[in-house]
């Protein structure tokens, strides 16, 4: 088993630009049991007092990795699938089908995916969150948390099975 593929979900964020925006999304990813990967240049320091607000005291537990370009980053992710999280997408994300071994890709907050990037992928992999039009995007950590419970809702039905349901008092 190759520790660095045997992973249910890959999130691969380009070029984030927002320290707390990426510890959310670590925080996720370690919640789900995703993989987090950050492709430079980051717009802060990975030691940052947000990242670490973001992610509290899980940060040095999400299993994140950084690397220098997109191609490093799908070359050692080795996803079965990339789906790129874009408002230009002409696919819901609810309409993905995802699979075990998927890679979720997320653009920087101030401008997205660059057309290189979505031009990698046929159209059908370019998804978009449904919302209203008058509204331009999601915040990025808004949008990952979105996708990757989705994904968990397809790929990993049975992640919280062991736990006792939740009552109310």
């Amino acid at each position: 088993m190759n520790v660095l593929t045997d992973v249910w979900l890959n999130v691969i964020l380009f070029e984030p630009e927002i320290a707390a925006n990426t510890g959310a999304i670590g925080r996720t990813c370690l919640a789900l049991g995703a993989r987090l990967w950050l492709i430079r240049p980051l717009g802060f320091r990975l030691d940052e007092r947000n990242v670490r607000r973001a992610g509290l005291d899980y940060w040095p537990q999400v299993d994140c990795h950084v690397v220098d370009d997109y191609e490093s980053a799908i070359a050692a992710a080795r996803p079965g699938r990339i789906w790129l999280m874009t408002t230009k997408g002409s696919s819901d994300h609810w309409d993905a089908g995802y699979e075990h071994g998927d890679a979720l890709v997320f653009g920087p907050e101030s401008r997205g995916l660059p057309d290189w990037i979505l031009a990698s992928q046929p159209a059908e992999n370019r998804l978009r969150i449904p919302m209203l039009p008058e509204t331009r995007s999601l915040n990025l950590a808004n949008a990952a948390s979105v996708a990757m419970y989705e994904a968990a809702r397809c790929i990993r039905p049975t992640l919280n099975r062991h736990q006792p349901p939740l009552t109310r008092s």
